[in-house]
């Protein structure tokens, strides 16, 4: 029998207490040991959310104000001007954006295709597993193989189902808004280093930068962690249903899930393929997001309650007009399903 890995275990907290405290001061007293005498340099709600996901990631966690800001921190961080990331193509928008926000610095980045090799000639690569909205998981072990660091953005998959420092990865980062605080109600990032010395040299760039996340999205990120599992289980299982029927619906025209066939994410990922999924409706996607009573009709990702959307709002080209993003949440699959046929007729 396989050893209990810690991703599959309800994540507890350190102390005897049944819910760990929200310590709020931004200063504190030079006494040791302490970490951190000033909440810029870190503080003891957001140290114990750092243990709890860097165990569960397997490395060396540090939190932000927003996955953006993990983001801006990492590249700041690792690259010097006239450094060029490859990132993977139809990865969250926000990313390449961020990354065309630092060009007037000297930053570089190309776009690849993750299901291959990236270029040879980049200083970072950057892949999505799996890429948001698209769906499109990356070949861990080509992207590995690169002699630049790797970065894998796991806000979907979550370390339930999928631990990229075990494949090679030298980063994993989280838009912990999402499926990590799980709740809609926490603005966080969170990068998980392979090697010490690299989170080290983060934690001086947030010291210095002040990018440091604040203790109540921390702690509401603590509360998130101790449930992960067993949210990821259940959207895992109802989006695969959910996924199956909407590809024999006559009104949709192209299911994206990794969950349908995809052999690297097979490969991959353990017990799941997450809560997200993609799908391009025979008609007018508006209407169809529109006409949601169960979902709601919404941007972001990885809550509990469903969230329905049409992305072209947002990235325009770069999707098809008729694509919708589902996050699929903690509701009965066969509720969801009559509400998706019931807004599908509208298509």
């Amino acid at each position: 029998m396989r050893p209990v890995k810690p991703r599959t275990r309800l994540v507890r907290p350190a102390g005897p207490g049944a819910s760990p405290p929200l310590d709020r001061s931004t200063t504190f007293a030079y006494r040791e040991p302490r970490s951190a005498y000033y909440q810029r340099h870190g503080h003891p709600t957001g140290a114990e959310a750092e243990r709890l996901l860097g165990e569960l990631d397997g490395g060396h966690a540090l939190l932000f104000p927003s996955g953006a800001g993990a983001t801006t921190a990492l590249v700041l961080s690792l690259l010097r001007s006239g450094s060029t990331i490859g990132l993977a193509e139809g990865a969250y928008y926000g990313t390449g954006e961020t990354f065309r926000a630092l060009e007037p610095w000297g930053l570089r980045f190309v776009e690849f295709d993750q299901t291959g090799p990236p270029p040879r000639d980049v200083d970072l690569v950057w892949v999505e597993a799996p890429s948001n909205p698209l769906l499109t998981f990356p070949d861990l072990e080509a992207a590995a193989a690169h002699p630049a660091p790797l970065v894998v953005d796991a806000t979907a998959s979550t370390p339930v189902l999928l631990r990229p420092l075990e494949h090679g990865a030298d980063f994993v980062l989280h838009s912990a808004t999402k499926f990590l605080a799980g709740h809609a109600d926490a603005l966080l990032g969170a990068l998980v280093c392979r090697d010490e010395a690299d989170a080290n040299r983060l934690l001086e760039l947030r010291t210095r930068t002040g990018i440091v996340a604040a203790p109540d999205p921390a702690w509401l990120l603590l509360r998130g962690l101790r449930t992960l599992p067993l949210r990821v289980e259940r959207q895992s299982a109802s989006a695969l249903e959910l996924a199956r029927r909407l590809a024999e619906h006559p009104r949709v025209e192209r299911v994206r899930y990794p969950g349908l066939g995809d052999p690297l994410a097979a490969r991959w990922m353990e017990g799941g393929f997450g809560g997200l999924l993609s799908f391009d409706v025979a008609g007018d996607a508006r209407a169809v997001e529109q006409a949601t009573q169960v979902i709601m009709n919404a941007t972001s990702l990885g809550g509990v309650e469903s969230l329905l959307e049409t992305r072209a709002r947002w990235e325009g080209e770069r999707v098809p007009p008729n694509l919708l993003r589902f996050s699929v949440g903690l509701e009965d699959v066969d509720d969801l399903w009559a509400d998706l046929t019931q807004a599908l007729e509208r298509a």
